[in-house]
């Protein structure tokens, strides 16, 4: 298969030294990225900016903003049988970029934020996309509810959940926790391990899923 996968965080700027984000080290999606290229499909890898060797098995588009983002998943979507979407979008930006570095004048800083665009929302409405699609909910509480409202809301195939208020799992760690759930209402939980071997659960779970469908 031709597979498609995100990865990492955005960053959304403020001035033009200061930016929005989250703490996505971009882990996750470059294991499944390595997963799926060492089972032989062809990868393509669309990643925000993170600390990690560039991914040489396939192809590679470095982003920056949710916007770009949104811009090279448009371009390579109509091209893949199957997108995974493990990147950590930031939900908001700010209205308008200040075009010089904001100066510390002041005890407070107000900043009006606006809705970055809905990458995975946009896959089957905006896109037609038709192939295995594949969303991360990262969630502090309430997971298996945010999981599900997520896997509908966003007409997903399989939703991957993890529970990223533990420090010893998700963001920034090499260990991962996860739990599956699918568009048939059956879920499948995968309990503490490295986001190598949980990679290689999620592609072969695609393969699975993706040729039978």
């Amino acid at each position: 298969m031709r597979i498609l996968i995100t990865a990492g965080p955005t960053r959304e700027a403020i001035d033009p030294v200061r930016y929005l984000s989250n703490r996505s080290s971009g882990k996750m999606g470059y294991a499944i990225a390595e997963a799926a290229a060492e089972q032989g499909h062809d990868v393509v890898l669309i990643s925000g900016p993170v600390n990690l060797p560039p991914f040489d098995k396939g192809t590679f588009i470095e982003v920056e903003s949710a916007a770009e983002m949104l811009d090279a998943v448009k371009g390579a979507i109509s091209n893949v049988d199957a997108a995974i979407f493990a990147a950590a979008v930031a939900d908001y930006r700010v209205a308008e970029i200040a075009s010089e570095k904001i100066k510390k004048t002041g005890d407070t800083l107000s900043l009006e934020l606006e809705k970055t665009e809905d990458i995975l929302g946009s896959v089957r409405s905006a896109f037609a996309f038709d192939g295995f699609l594949v969303g991360f909910a990262a969630e502090t509480n309430d997971l298996e509810k945010h999981a599900i409202g997520k896997l509908n809301s966003k007409a997903c195939d399989m939703l991957v959940a993890n529970d990223v208020s533990r420090n010893d799992i998700g963001f920034d760690q090499d260990s991962n926790e996860v739990t599956l759930f699918f568009k048939d209402g059956e879920k499948e939980f995968y309990d503490r391990r490295s986001k190598k071997e949980v990679a290689k659960v999620i592609v072969e779970t695609v393969e699975r899923l993706a040729r039978t469908d």
